[in-house]
């Protein structure tokens, strides 16, 4: 990355991490990939229940493969037969890891979700939960994020997982009504009422889609 790209990452970065602390959420830095995954690593004390959605920036850092093979309870929903049963116990699980689809640069996270299993544990039910967020989803205001959300990243994963979607075929959103849609539930995050619970680290990268 472009050394003047990385010096304003670095600024807007910190400038979202005052947005996040005025909505009651913890924001951190990292300068590279693996600075997030050792941030990560730190917040998660061992022994800890951790469950997760598909977040391919959580992937990308090496955090998915450093708690299974480390001394966690990591719930992988891959190795369940009964996916759904994985999905419930992230419910009650002492972290859940996330990335967003987007975020605005003053702390408000903008999420999409097909099954809905995701959206719903960021609002609900796991103790804390760990968002992995690279700068180029940072965008100026709620308008732009939710244009990124619908645009870039849902045509992206719709395409990912092999759906039938127009968005898949053509590469933007045609606000569908597909059977296959993704974009069944937004969420979005403005506020944590319960201080400590939301944690987003924002890494110096591009990651995930």
């Amino acid at each position: 990355m472009n050394e003047n790209i990385k010096k304003r990452n670095e600024l807007l970065a910190q400038k979202t991490i005052e947005g996040l602390k005025s909505r009651n959420m913890e924001g951190y830095y990292a300068a590279s990939r693996e600075e997030a995954l050792k941030t990560a690593l730190d917040l998660i004390p061992e022994g800890s229940s951790v469950s997760m959605g598909g977040g391919m920036s959580v992937h990308e850092i090496g955090l998915s493969a450093a708690l299974k093979e480390g001394n966690y309870v990591f719930i992988d929903r891959d190795k369940y037969e009964d996916k759904r049963q994985a999905m419930l116990m992230a419910y009650d699980a002492d972290f859940f890891l996330a990335s967003c689809n987007a975020m605005t640069d003053d702390g408000i996270l903008v999420n999409i979700d097909g099954n809905s299993n995701r959206v719903s544990a960021i609002a609900q039910g796991p103790k804390h939960v760990i968002f992995v967020v690279g700068m180029n989803k940072v965008c100026s205001d709620i308008d732009s994020a939710m244009k990124r959300a619908r645009t870039v990243a849902a045509p992206i994963n719709a395409q990912r997982f092999g759906l039938d979607t127009p968005c898949s075929k053509k590469g933007t959103c045609f606000n569908c009504k597909s059977p296959d849609t993704i974009c069944c539930q937004i969420l979005i995050t403005r506020y944590s009422r319960h201080p400590g619970r939301i944690s987003v680290i924002l890494v110096n990268d591009d990651l995930g889609y």
